[in-house]
C-alpha cells in the first residue's frame, strides 16, 4: 500500500504529461471493454462503429476527447449524441496515469499504480452499467498484479499471491454463508474475483482494508435506501474499487492511525 500525496519533484512534469497523453489513448481502448466485455464480443474486432447507424469511425472521429469535442457529441453521420461517458473515462485515465507518473517517476511502481487505477474505473462502470464485472479485468488483473509483482514492485511477490488467494478465500466464504443464512445468493462471483486482484496489486492487508471501506460506503449510501422501501440491486464492484483506490493512497496512513488508537487504549 502506498501514500500518494506529493510528486517527486518538478522534473517529473515530462514524464507526467506525456504519462497523461498515454493514458488517453488507454481510456480510449477501456471504452471499448467497458461496452464489448459484458457483452462477451472481441476489442480488437470488428472496428469501432456507431453502435445506432453501425457505420465505422474513422481514425480522426476516434481521438480521444479531441474528436467528442469536434463533433460536439454527435455520430458524424446519424447526428445521435455521444454519451459524455467515453471522454469522462479518457480524461478519467489520463489523470490516473499523469498522477502515477509524477509521483513514482519512471518505474515499474508508477506503472502499477496506473494499471490499478485503470482496472478499478473498468470495474466500477461495469458493474454500474451491467451489474457485470468481467473475468477480463478481475482475473485478468490479478494476473497482471502478480506478474507486477514479479517485475520488481513494491509488493513482493509472495504477498501478491497471499493477497489474491486471501482476497479469494475471505469473500467466497462470506458469499457462502450469506447464501446458506439467506437462502439465496448472498454476492457475485466477480466481487469474488475482483477482491482477489485487489489482493495481487494491495496484498493481504489491503484486501481486508479495502473490503472494510468498501462495505462501509455501500452500507452508508444503500441502508437509507432500503429503510425508505427502495428495493435496489446493490453494485457492490463500485464501492469495492472506490475503498481499494483509497487503500492505495491512503492505506499506510489509516492503519497507522488505528494501530496509533489501539495503542494509546
Amino acid at each position: 500500500m502506498h501514500i500518494l500525496i506529493a510528486g517527486v519533484g518538478p522534473q517529473a512534469l515530462p514524464f507526467a504529461l506525456y504519462a497523461a497523453a498515454i493514458g488517453l489513448l488507454v481510456g480510449s481502448f477501456l471504452n471499448v471493454c467497458i461496452v464489448r466485455w459484458p457483452a462477451e464480443e472481441s476489442v480488437v474486432r470488428p472496428r469501432s462503429r456507431c453502435p445506432e447507424c453501425g457505420n465505422l469511425i474513422a481514425w480522426y472521429d476516434n481521438i480521444p476527447v479531441v474528436s467528442w469535442l469536434m463533433l460536439r457529441a454527435q455520430c458524424r453521420h446519424c447526428k445521435l449524441p455521444i454519451p459524455v461517458r467515453y471522454p469522462l473515462i479518457e480524461l478519467a485515465v489520463s489523470v490516473i496515469w499523469g498522477l502515477a507518473a509524477w509521483h513514482y517517476g519512471a518505474n515499474i511502481e508508477a506503472l502499477r499504480a496506473a494499471l490499478f487505477g485503470t482496472i478499478l474505473l473498468g470495474i466500477a462502470v461495469c458493474d454500474a452499467r451491467e451489474y457485470i464485472i468481467p473475468d477480463e479485468f478481475s482475473v485478468g488483473g490479478m494476473v497482471l498484479g502478480i506478474l507486477l509483482a514479479v517485475a520488481g514492485g513494491m509488493l513482493p511477490w509472495p504477498q501478491a499471491l497471499l493477497g489474491a488467494a486471501i482476497g479469494f478465500t475471505l469473500l467466497w466464504v462470506v458469499a457462502w454463508l450469506g447464501t446458506k443464512l439467506l437462502g439465496q445468493d448472498a454476492m457475485g462471483g466477480g466481487d469474488i474475483k475482483m477482491l482477489a486482484m485487489i489482493g495481487a496489486f494491495l496484498g493481504w492487508q489491503g484486501v481486508l482494508l479495502s473490503l472494510f471501506l468498501g462495505a462501509t460506503l455501500g452500507t452508508l449510501i444503500f441502508l437509507p435506501l432500503k429503510l425508505a422501501g427502495r428495493d435496489k440491486l446493490v453494485p457492490f464492484g463500485i464501492f469495492l474499487a472506490l475503498g481499494a483506490a483509497a487503500c492505495w493512497i491512503v492505506g499506510p496512513a489509516i492503519l497507522d492511525w488505528y494501530l496509533s488508537m489501539m495503542v494509546g487504549q
